[in-house]
């Protein structure tokens, strides 16, 4: 399963975590993926999308 919105095309991010110590390692960000069943056209499909388009009214649910 990719960890990708279908809306915006939110991804995975790395970088480095950083210490006190200023060490670093390195780390990834994942974005918040929901699978949301929606109408679209008549017909039903299951996206996955970010919190963030499920929170701004891009897609609404099907109930």
């Amino acid at each position: 399963m990719s960890r990708t919105c279908d809306i915006c095309g939110k991804s995975p991010a790395s970088g480095n975590k950083v210490s006190h110590a200023h060490n670093k390692t390195r780390r990834v960000w994942r974005p918040n993926i929901k699978k949301i069943k929606t109408e679209i056209e008549g017909t039903t499909l299951t996206l996955k999308i970010c919190a963030r388009c499920l929170k701004s009214d891009y897609i609404t649910r099907k109930v």
